[in-house]
């Protein structure tokens, strides 16, 4: 046990450095990396502008400029961004809580709506209200992000509506999926058969069934609802990692984009670890 631990914590540290060696090679290779928009001020002289220029020298050689990151990594110092002027420590530091509220909030509106229709379209089991659902999830599965960001600043709704409305189709098609073949075993129709209430079908028969493949779900939409943030907090103007690394793009911050690629591969894995560990948990109860 402790080798498979041992092993997949190697794996996941393995996939995050691997994600920011690919994330910085990818801006170093972008066109125009080189180009500094503070360059083009009138106001600067010759010296300025060469050194601004002398501050990317040491990010032309990708390799070199990587293992001074984890150099500095292992020592607390990530850099400094170049278009905001402070340490990404700081910046990082400030700004985790509002993606952290604006994301969490919007994952669990995004279920709780999900999981209602679900649930709901299963007891039912009308065609109408099943043909609703559908048509709901659908029509915001086709909506990009962006335009739900816009939307939401038109109508002056808080951020992380848009979230849930992101997630909802993606959490409500594969629940519903779910919840229709495990309402469809046979051991369900002879416990309905007996009497018994849909409430203690629900949790002792439906529920053990669906969740191992209902907590992987909740994982990967832990990577969406990242994903989603970075619209919707750029549009919103919400000061959180999205919106960081949406400046950080434009200006081909490299020391900034390395640093929030790292920490969203970090979270995305260490999110779908805890979701196997659960699965795990649960499965010699089951047995």
């Amino acid at each position: 046990m402790l080798w498979r631990i041992a092993r997949h914590l190697a794996a996941i540290a393995g996939i995050v450095l691997l994600g920011g060696l690919l994330s910085a090679t990818l801006v170093r290779l972008a066109p125009g990396f080189d180009t500094d928009e503070r360059a083009f001020d009138p106001s600067l002289n010759a010296e300025s502008v060469h050194a601004l220029r002398e501050a990317r020298a040491g990010e032309h050689n990708i390799l070199r400029f990587y293992a001074a990151y984890l150099r500095g990594a292992l020592h607390g110092d990530l850099g400094t961004s170049h278009a905001l002027g402070q340490p990404v420590q700081n910046l990082l530091r400030e700004r985790w809580p509002v993606t952290l509220r604006v994301a969490g909030i919007g994952l669990l509106l995004g279920w709780l709506l999900a999981a209602a229709l679900a649930f709901s379209a299963c007891l039912w089991r009308r065609t109408a209200y099943d043909l609703f659902g559908t048509t709901l999830s659908g029509a915001f599965l086709c909506i990009p992000a962006a335009v739900l960001a816009l939307l939401s600043v038109i109508l002056n709704a808080p951020g992380y509506l848009a979230i849930a409305l992101i997630v909802f189709p993606k959490i409500y098609r594969y629940a519903r999926n779910l919840l229709g073949k495990a309402y469809a075993l046979p051991h369900i129709t002879a416990a309905r058969a007996k009497g018994l209430g849909e409430i203690r079908i629900l949790l002792w028969h439906v529920l053990p069934v669906v969740a191992p493949q209902t907590i992987a779900l909740a994982g990967i939409t832990v990577s969406i609802a990242l994903g989603a943030s970075i619209p919707i907090e750029s549009l919103c103007g919400l000061p959180g990692i999205g919106q960081l690394a949406w400046q950080a793009a434009l200006a081909r911050d490299l020391p900034l984009l390395v640093n929030v690629t790292v920490l969203v591969t970090l979270v995305t894995l260490l999110a779908n670890s805890g979701a196997d560990v659960m699965i795990h948990m649960l499965r010699p109860r089951e047995a």
